[in-house]
């Protein structure tokens, strides 16, 4: 059962192997390798844990399972089956994107796994709604969509560097967008469905974990206002808004990125 689960998910284990375990999880159209710039940094002292989500990286596409991935639930599950077939106890798990969601989904299922939850550039809803901001009005989501349906490396060409921001290095820009290509397309189009049109305001104070949102300065995926209201609405959690630009900052300001998280754990441990 470990194996498969290994192989399944490309699973790679790194660090102190008897240090607490420090979960990375990675967004939408990306894999494990997007962390290659934070994981090491805790390789001394932590037992550092990354995946590919199925579709996505180096992971057994056959696995695969339409009614599964049609909902973020599938996806923590993903992240449970990874707990269960490892015995990974007292996680620190960080997310990023819409895993942050997925992650808040894992640890309201399994509180007691979970020591900490730390979110870099979470969003519990791209659509605004009332009083609600979260950055999109329907119709934006629904013209991106049938974007992605009709010519997905066209949306991934134009998006991808607006997405990551940081015009002086058009570099980074380059490579999420031949991330999102590597992605399998029938999953990438559920993916960014089941992502877009998620709604997981009313998880947010079921959370008990204690967490950390980590904003950057300008996201147009995930606006400032976005991260306050999680700061707001999830008990025991903590807004850090860095200078970083754009919603990858784990890419283009690792080195903020990475003193940000090691100051929250070491101000809770």
């Amino acid at each position: 059962m470990k194996q498969r689960l290994t192989d399944r998910y490309n699973i790679t284990i790194t660090g102190n192997q008897d240090g607490q375990v420090i979960l990375f999880a990675h967004g939408f159209g990306c894999d494990q390798g997007m962390w290659r710039y934070v994981a090491p940094a805790f390789e001394a002292d932590y037992k550092v844990v990354l995946f590919d989500y199925i579709g996505h990286g180096r992971a057994n596409l056959d696995a695969y399972n339409r009614e599964r991935y049609a909902s973020l639930h599938g996806y923590a599950q993903d992240v449970l089956d990874i707990c269960h077939a490892l015995d990974l106890q007292h996680v620190i798990l960080v997310g990023h994107s819409v895993s942050s969601m997925i992650g808040t989904l894992a640890c309201i299922r399994e509180p007691d796994r979970f020591d900490r939850l730390i979110m870099v550039g979470p969003s519990p809803r791209y659509i605004n709604d009332g009083d609600y901001y979260g950055g999109f009005e329907r119709e934006d989501i629904e013209g991106l969509l049938a974007m992605m349906d009709g010519n997905f490396f066209g949306w991934a060409t134009s998006l991808a560097p607006a997405i990551m921001g940081n015009e002086d290095r058009p570099q980074l820009g380059v490579e999420l967008r031949e991330s999102f290509c590597r992605t399998d397309l029938d999953v990438a189009l559920q993916f960014a469905r089941v992502t877009f049109y998620s709604d997981n305001r009313t998880d947010l104070p079921k959370l008990q974990t204690p967490s950390l949102v980590i904003q950057s300065l300008s996201d147009i995926i995930a606006p400032v206002e976005v991260g306050e209201y999680i700061a707001q609405k999830a008990p025991n959690s903590q807004l850090r808004v860095i200078s970083a630009t754009g919603h990858c900052p784990h890419l283009s300001a690792p080195a903020e990125t990475t003193e940000v998280i090691h100051q929250y754990l070491a101000s809770v441990n």
